[in-house]
């Protein structure tokens, strides 16, 4: 079973956010949530929402922020 990762990026591409879950439709939510918190500006100058999955706990950043 898959688990959702969502990250928000800085422009330099360190995680500001990570929330991880195995609930595609929290997974999905949350995604829309980052995005729309994302100002004109911060997009403009590199900031990001991602959502990927992983197989493994392992593969799930440490500062993340894990719902089940």
């Amino acid at each position: 079973m898959a688990i959702w990762v969502n990250e928000q990026l800085d422009p330099s591409g360190l995680v500001y956010a990570c929330i991880a879950t195995r609930n595609e439709k929290l997974a999905r939510d949350c995604h829309q949530s980052f995005q729309n918190n994302l100002s004109d500006e911060q997009k403009s100058s590199g900031w990001k929402a991602q959502m990927r999955t992983v197989e493994s706990w392992d593969d799930v950043p440490v500062n993340s922020l894990k719902l089940s």
